[in-house]
């Protein structure tokens, strides 16, 4: 119990530390002045939605941690933490480096990693891969985002 406890713990210290870029590069003016398409979600919708998110991640990655030993597990988590980089590459590049395309470039990687992290996960734990699900649609939508300002912007 207490071990789980303590994976529990960890799992969320590491989205937690993941979602420190997001909170460290926030839009500002330059994203503010940015062409964007006229379903952007509000503001406001960005720190729930990932508050959401980073929770059902963390349970995700806690219920492979903690299920038997096996390749599947063990990929699952090192995609995982693949994705965790990616995640937190984003809005360093995005908003930090105001690098729009490489920010995309990032976030098809991040798409590519949550899909095989949910394919891994399926594998040991049903539940925990349709925790990912949410976060999947997500990305996605940031994705399109991101490619629309892109497109919005002209920029390279």
């Amino acid at each position: 119990m207490f071990g789980s406890l303590i994976a529990l713990l960890v799992s969320l210290l590491l989205v937690g530390l993941t979602a420190t870029t997001g909170a460290r590069f926030r839009p500002d003016g330059w994203y503010r002045e940015l062409r964007k398409p006229s379903w952007t979600p509000p503001d406001i919708a960005f720190p729930i939605a990932w508050g959401i998110l980073y929770l059902l991640m963390a349970i995700a990655a806690w219920r492979i941690y903690m299920a038997d030993d096996s390749p599947f597990r063990t990929a699952g988590l090192v995609v995982y933490g693949l994705q965790l980089l990616a995640n937190a590459a984003w809005s360093w590049l995005f908003f930090g480096r105001k690098q729009i395309t490489a920010a995309l470039a990032d976030i098809v990687l991040l798409l590519g990693f949550i899909t095989l992290a949910i394919v891994l996960f399926a594998n040991v734990s049903l539940l925990a891969a349709w925790l990912m699900v949410p976060y999947w649609l997500w990305v996605a939508l940031a994705l399109t985002l991101n490619a629309a300002i892109l497109r919005l912007n002209n920029r390279a």
